[in-house]
This record gives C-alpha cells, sequence and structure tokens, in this order.
C-alpha cells in the first residue's frame, strides 16, 4: 500500500490551532492569528470587538452630552456670543474622544474592560501608548463614517476600498495568555 504526500503543508497558526483547541475550544483556536513579528495572539470575536466599540460610543456620546449641559449651565451665568457657543459645542466632538482616550493607553478603555478585549499594535503586540487618544477619536467620531462607507461601496458595487492600514489589532488578552502558558507561542 501507498502513502501519497499530501500537497498542502501545515502552516505555524494552523499547527498552533490544531494544539490549542484542547486549552481554548474549537471556536477562540480558529481565531490564533500572529503579530507581524511572528508571536501567536487570539482575535477578539466580532461580537465582543463591536460591543466594546459601542460601549466606548455611548461613554462618548455621555461625554458629549455631559459637556453641552456644562457649556449651558455657564452660558446661563455668563451669557456667550452664539459663535463662541457653537465653536466651544462644536468642539466637543473632538475633545472628549481625546480626553477618554488618555483612559486608553494600555488598549483598554471601559468597552475593553467590560468585553475583555484590548486594543495593541498589530506590529508587536505591545500598547496603544502616547497615540490612544487619537485611536479613540477615530474609533468613535470616524468609524461610523468608516462604517457607512464601506456599505455604501458595498451596495453599490465598488467592493472594500481597502484605505485603512490596520496598524492595531482587537484581541482577546485572556486566551492569549492562556495560549502562551500551555508552551503554545
Amino acid at each position: 500500500m501507498t502513502v501519497h504526500a499530501t500537497s498542502q503543508r501545515t502552516t505555524r497558526v494552523e499547527a498552533a490551532a490544531a494544539d490549542a483547541q484542547e486549552v481554548l475550544g474549537a471556536r477562540k483556536a480558529s481565531r490564533i492569528a500572529t503579530f507581524d513579528n511572528g508571536a501567536l495572539y487570539v482575535r477578539a470575536g466580532a461580537g465582543r470587538q463591536f460591543l466594546a466599540w459601542l460601549i466606548d460610543f455611548t461613554v462618548y456620546l455621555f461625554g458629549v452630552g455631559v459637556g453641552i449641559v456644562a457649556v449651558a449651565l455657564v452660558d446661563r451665568s455668563m451669557p456667550l456670543s452664539d459663535d463662541v457657543l457653537a465653536v466651544v459645542v462644536l468642539s466637543l466632538f473632538v475633545v472628549v474622544p481625546l480626553v477618554y482616550g488618555l483612559c486608553f493607553g494600555n488598549g483598554r478603555a471601559l468597552g475593553g474592560v467590560l468585553t475583555g478585549t484590548q486594543l495593541v499594535r498589530i506590529k508587536d503586540g505591545s500598547r496603544v501608548g502616547l497615540r490612544a487618544s487619537w485611536v479613540m477619536l477615530i474609533r468613535t467620531l470616524l468609524m461610523p463614517v468608516l462604517v457607512v462607507g464601506a456599505l455604501a461601496d458595498a451596495f453599490t458595487g465598488g467592493g472594500t476600498s481597502g484605505f485603512a492600514s490596520e496598524l492595531r489589532i482587537c484581541i482577546d488578552p485572556t486566551a492569549t495568555r492562556r495560549l502562551h502558558e500551555a508552551g503554545i507561542r
């Protein structure tokens, strides 16, 4: 009896996923990927990523609402011109996510903490760091615009535009830690 060699070789990620099924389960093992430096990690599920964004967006809207109430109270005690009032209120939409992003340096704002996800750099899995404020601005203010644009492209037959490069990835830090503790690196 002759056994023919298979033409497909098992990749490192596929081998890790097969080994990790006992530790993580099939669903999480299927989300194993590698950072640019070759280290393995477990991507967060799409539902948890969306929920993290939704929580962060809700905090953003709450922050803008609090800012508008504060501006209204100031305007009540010391009337502001319409131009100043408009500039201050519009600036809240940019300032609030920048301030909220200061809490986001380790990649875990309130949405990440509540959903068990973490945003890290794709190159090596390191913290988002000082640019976290800009990341939060993009997540809260520009993400809805990007989603609408992507949907419009898809429905008009344009496909995906591919205009954004992936610099950060949302991981499942608990599953990633369990993966590494099992010796699967």
